[in-house]
């Protein structure tokens, strides 16, 4: 287990026992003679009073929530905290567990969403009701691909091949843009009567809207109503932005108002989120103002999310008196405003071109946040390079380096990005090597490609040998070894003038073939001057 991680499960453990035994202290100086005299009867062996497996639970669930949760821990195995947590009997629930993978789907943390399900369905924690396996069957898809979510499903009890596995499924398909076996499926669904749900008109609808078929989503819409399928939010939230994509503001405006009469159906801010949205797309800046106060006044205190929204459609929309007076509000609301609340301020305030507000606020993050998020840094870094301020923006990492003693791969990648974009190969390869030096194994971070590409081919011409094996002996610890690496340390050495027949070695043992522009590197080798080589 990784030390970090097993720190903070020592102290939970000895916070929990302190707990324990002060709840007990507490209630023995509090309670009355019978319940003394019942407690001298109890065995030794007895349950713990279950009075005590709330207090206990809370505190899993602060750990689980406020611990494994949030950044830096989102890529760490949650397996051996919660074996060691059944060893002991710490006193999980399913509702624990179920929260837990809830809340790791909804931040797209879906690795470990998955290893705790297949943990929960290995130790028969609970039996797996249909919600359970559509909920494994869609984390299998998103982590393993559709072939092992396909042999789940096959390998599924009839029983248990319920109308939400199908329409998981389904809906599977419909994310990854396969037509044939999604519009397949649905008419075996069709076939066994399964077709005439809201959820299977909403995934239509949603299938139809990812590939831009505006009037399909429409004639669904209409179709499910025709049906006696009466439509939700999401469902005229979806038809809307259909219209908005056609720029059809009549269609919007007029499915507004439908909603806004239905009496079974309460108005979220969401609704008015999207209308917004389409918009600010649209240039129509004061009708999406007025849906931004009708979404602010369907807000309370725990829509955090909300309020983040309103401010980033204030920024993209260039108005700082609005996205200051909610920034203002959020910061009042919330007790412990978050890093996204940070990142989506800081990016508003550089959109505008305030980078003076913006490196402050981005200072006050640094100061006031424990488990420090990059994507708040790297928000500003993206917009100075959007303007063309790559040294300033590299000034500010570094001053923030200085400060949280703790740097994001990502962040350096970005620099490299900006670097290569001006032409300064140089820089690029230095800032893409911070990169490469930051990572650790498991992490999500992956450079890109195409970047990568420019800077071997780069270190291949400019590069001394020694530089260019120190940077592909890095590159090889995040990626899997490539011909560009290889080629990169044949032009080194023959420009250093070093034999290459150890690195053909290395390329066949890593079975890596000589295409044709490795016979055109070694032929300039072995050519003279005068001479011309022929492929």
């Amino acid at each position: 287990m990784d030390s970090k991680l097993l720190s903070i499960y020592k102290r939970l453990s000895s916070n929990l026992k302190w707990t324990s035994q002060t709840t007990r202290s507490s209630m023995s100086t509090t309670t009355t003679t019978a319940t003394n005299k019942k407690k001298k009867s109890k065995p030794s062996n007895s349950i713990p009073n279950k009075a005590l497996i709330p207090k206990m639970n809370r505190k899993l669930r602060h750990f689980l929530f406020s611990e494994c949760l949030p950044f830096p821990f989102n890529n760490q195995s949650l397996i051996p905290i919660l074996d060691k947590w059944d060893k002991e009997n710490k006193g999980m629930t399913k509702f624990d567990l179920k929260g837990l993978i809830y809340k790791l789907r909804g931040r797209s943390r879906f690795t470990q969403a998955l290893e705790v399900s297949e943990w929960v369905d290995k130790k028969g924690v609970f039996r797996f009701l249909p919600g359970d396996h559509a909920v494994q069957l869609d984390l299998i898809a998103r982590v393993r691909g559709l072939d092992s979510a396909e042999s789940y499903f096959c390998n599924l009890s009839d029983e248990d091949k319920t109308q939400k596995i199908y329409g998981t499924l389904c809906n599977c398909y419909r994310r990854e843009g396969l037509t044939d076996k999604y519009m397949s499926l649905r008419q075996k669904m069709k076939e066994m009567g399964f077709v005439s749900t809201l959820l299977d008109y909403k995934n239509l609808m949603s299938f139809y809207a990812s590939s831009n078929e505006h009037e399909k989503v429409h004639e669904v819409f209409s179709q499910m109503k025709d049906s006696g399928v009466s439509p939700d939010s999401f469902s005229y939230e979806v038809c809307i932005n259909s219209y908005g994509g056609r720029s059809d503001v009549d269609g919007m405006e007029r499915l507004l108002e439908e909603i806004e009469n239905r009496t079974d159906i309460s108005m979220k801010w969401r609704t008015y989120s999207v209308m917004a949205n389409n918009y600010i797309k649209l240039g129509l800046s004061a009708k999406a103002v007025a849906m931004l106060k009708k979404q602010e006044e369907k807000l309370n205190s725990k829509d955090g999310v909300g309020y983040n929204y309103l401010m980033s459609a204030y920024g993209r929309l260039g108005n700082k008196t609005e996205l200051m007076r909610v920034w203002e509000l959020v910061k009042v609301t919330f007790k412990g405003y978050k890093s996204r609340d940070y990142a989506t301020i800081v990016g508003a305030y550089a959109r505008l071109g305030e980078l003076e507000e913006a490196e402050k606020l981005l200072k006050e993050w640094a100061s006031s946040i424990t488990k420090y998020d990059f994507q708040v840094a790297n928000v500003i870094l993206m917009r100075y390079i959007e303007r063309g301020l790559i040294e300033r923006a590299e000034t500010v990492l570094q001053d923030l380096v200085t400060t949280v003693m703790f740097s994001s791969p990502a962040s350096w990648a970005i620099l490299a990005s900006g670097y290569e974009q001006k032409d300064e190969m140089e820089n690029a390869t230095r800032c893409m090597k911070n990169a490469l030096q930051q990572h650790e194994s498991g992490k999500w971070w992956l450079p890109d490609a195409k970047l990568i590409g420019l800077i071997l081919s780069w270190l291949g011409h400019n590069g001394e040998i020694e530089e260019v094996e120190t940077f592909v002996g890095y590159l090889k610890a995040v990626i899997p070894v490539n011909r560009d690496m290889y080629h990169a340390l044949i032009k080194a050495s023959i420009r250093g003038g070093k034999e290459v027949d150890g690195i053909l070695e290395s390329m066949k043992a890593d079975e890596i073939d000589e295409d044709e522009e490795t016979k055109k590197i070694l032929c300039f080798n072995e050519t003279k001057p005068d001479e011309v080589c022929e492929l």
